[in-house]
């Protein structure tokens, strides 16, 4: 804090009280027993004396009033001088009309201002990290990681095929291998960080997502997740794909025929009162967050439009912000309302982007120093949800003038809750809100984008063992990764230079499949083994929802294949040709099934033939996992032997 000077008495912290009273007593012995003395009252104070009033705590580059009130307990009038010291942590400004030169006369106080504003941390970033395993794990499976990056893509930018631990199977996740590279080279690009290495990566990844997002366009132009399987085209995807599409064609080929197709059939979901129907399957059911879906889709589409270049004149965005500005005001919903602050900053109505981002502000919720936003004002952030309204509302605080109040410090705060949320490879829960995360924080990215600057991080072991990292100008792309020793235990980390550092641990393990779940019921049935020289046997799993919802999201059945065995492919032609299951993949040692949904207590049973091709001794239980792609939490697995053992 600031040392105030006073006189010639320098005052580096508050007094704590201005008079103490105490009192005080003697024991005396004597030949007849104990004595107590009388109790003597006495009372001390300090003559001339600061007092600073001051927050709890204060944010870099947030501006407060420092006040220092002088008391003056003298039997006489002194004069007083107050200067604030100058200092490298923080600038201080007079207030308007102050003065700093006073008279306080006995038993009078007078107060000084400044208007302060801090600029360094207060104290060094150190801090400690404990990593701990569950109480049932896999024995001998825990791994442990530290990445140290010097900027927030960094990860993300390595990792771009394995943003998530789950499938890509449908055109919507599809996207995900799509999407993120466009904003990874726009902001590496306007920072001036773009290398021919990094732009050939992820043009390649640009080049492959596209043509395998054409497989799943209809013949009118639109796109759904299973493509022709599906009886139309979606009108969410069918956005979510214009506008990726319009944003890569600064780096590669995109026939402009696919972004004209998909708008004119969006053009023709529109309805009179501006708004869009939604057609097609929406599978993350979560994004309606209880409201009508019909605002929050136009809300996306014309975001989507206004992302294309698409001026709001036009009369298919013009239409659709007045259906959304006359829903507004019945629209309690926090998801819709975090879309809708971006949607029309996008316009440029400030008087709506105010109003909506002021609601948000009262709604907010603290973790510290992060800031986020729940669907339910009771509720704690469970997912893909929550990362997607805070992504929105990063995005419209940076897309449009600095309101006051919603500066860069504001922004830090979502900033800082997003990233606890990504995974080890630098995406989150799914594929919709891994895609709006990353637009954001690559937004964030290139308005705090600073080349100077150059941090060592150390890191101590619980055994005491240290690694050092460093971070400057020249590696700030750099993925610096380094598995840890031990597995688990408390890790110490110590910053020193100047700028800013991202340190994540990763801590991996297995565990053994849990007893029934809450959400689905699988039953996993083998059967019996042929008689046939290659041994193999029909396994049958059975999957039931028993959560809370009517209706499930896009449900994953993943069956791990067992060591030395493969699917038939009489059996898989077979499933390919059941309606119900929308697609079926081949991942190395897994087969993945994909379902439209379940409804409450519905059952599907799959059935599915394995030969072994290779004798394995001590063949071990492999897994099936079941869980909904749009709310991972609800997720249950079980395992299943060979009855050819």
């Amino acid at each position: 804090m600031a040392l105030l000077r006073s006189g010639s008495v320098d005052v580096a912290k508050t007094v704590p009280d201005t008079i103490t009273k105490w009192a005080a007593g003697a024991f005396c012995t004597s030949p007849v027993g104990f004595g107590v003395a009388p109790k003597t009252n006495l009372t001390a104070f300090k003559p001339f004396f600061v007092s600073l009033a001051l927050p709890y705590s204060v944010i870099r580059e947030e501006t407060f009033t420092l006040k220092a009130t002088v008391f003056n307990y003298l039997p006489k009038c002194i004069m007083v001088k107050v200067t604030l010291v100058n200092s490298a942590q923080f600038t201080a400004q007079p207030c308007k009309g102050c003065t700093y030169t006073q008279c306080v006369c006995s038993e009078e106080s007078q107060t000084f201002q400044w208007i302060v504003t801090p600029s360094v941390l207060d104290r060094p970033q150190d801090t400690s990290v404990s990593l701990t395993l569950p109480k049932v794990f896999v024995k001998d499976s825990a791994k442990s990681f530290i990445t140290v990056l010097g900027d927030l893509m960094s990860s993300a930018l390595r990792n771009i095929g394995d943003l998530l631990a789950m499938p890509y199977g449908c055109g919507e996740q599809n996207m995900l291998l799509f999407a993120p590279n466009i904003y990874i080279l726009q902001y590496l690009e306007s920072s001036g960080q773009l290398t021919p290495q990094i732009k050939d990566r992820a043009i390649t990844f640009l080049e492959s997502g596209y043509q395998r997002e054409l497989t799943y366009m209809h013949d009118d132009g639109s796109y759904s997740a299973f493509g022709r399987n599906d009886p139309s085209g979606n009108t969410w995807l069918t956005a979510f794909v214009m506008k990726s599409f319009s944003g890569a064609r600064n780096y590669t080929f995109i026939d402009q025929t696919n972004i004209d197709q998909a708008k004119e059939w969006l053009g023709q979901q529109q309805q009179d009162n501006g708004c869009f129907a939604s057609v097609g399957t929406l599978y993350d059911i979560g994004m309606m967050g209880g409201v009508s879906d019909e605002v929050t889709l136009s809300a996306y589409i014309t975001a989507a439009l206004l992302e294309l270049g698409v001026p709001k004149t036009d009369p298919m965005v013009s239409k659709s912000l007045k259906c959304l500005k006359e829903s507004s005001n019945n629209i309690a919903n926090t998801y819709a309302t975090a879309l809708l602050s971006y949607t029309f900053t996008l316009a440029g109505d400030e008087q709506m982007r105010r109003s909506l981002l002021s609601n948000l502000d009262q709604q907010a919720k603290r973790e510290g120093v992060g800031r986020y936003w729940t669907l339910d004002n009771n509720a704690q952030p469970w997912g893909s949800v929550e990362v997607e309204m805070c992504a929105y509302v990063l995005l419209a605080l940076l897309s449009g003038p600095t309101l006051p109040g919603f500066g860069l410090n504001y922004s830090a705060g979502i900033v800082h809750w997003l990233t606890k949320k990504q995974n080890a490879y630098g995406g989150f829960s799914s594929t919709q809100d891994t895609v709006v995360a990353l637009q954001a924080l690559a937004k964030y990215s290139a308005a705090t984008y600073n080349p100077e600057g150059s941090i060592t991080v150390t890191m101590t072991s619980p055994s005491g063992q240290r690694n050092q990292f460093t971070v400057n100008r020249n590696n700030r792309l750099l993925y610096q990764e380094k598995q840890l020793q031990e597995a688990t235990g408390t890790y110490k980390l110590r910053t020193e230079g100047k700028g800013c550092v991202f340190v994540q641990f990763a801590l991996h393990y297995n565990i053994p499949p849990p007893p029934d779940s809450l959400a689905f019921k699988i039953k996993s049935n083998p059967g019996v083994c042929s008689n046939t020289k290659t041994p193999a046997f029909t396994l049958t799993t059975t999957v039931r929802y028993n959560g809370t919802r009517a209706e499930t999201s896009m449900v994953i059945i993943n069956v791990r294949l067992l060591s030395g065995f493969r699917p038939d492919e009489t059996s898989l032609q077979s499933l390919r040709e059941d309606p119900t299951i929308k697609r079926l993949d081949l991942d190395e040692d897994h087969v993945i099934f994909y379902l439209d949904s379940l409804k409450n207590n519905q059952e599907k049973s799959i059935s599915l033939k394995l030969m072994q091709d290779v004798p394995v001794q001590n063949l071990k239980p492999a897994v099936v996992t079941v869980y909904d792609y749009y709310k991972i939490s609800e997720l249950s697995v079980i395992d299943y032997t060979s009855p050819c053992a």
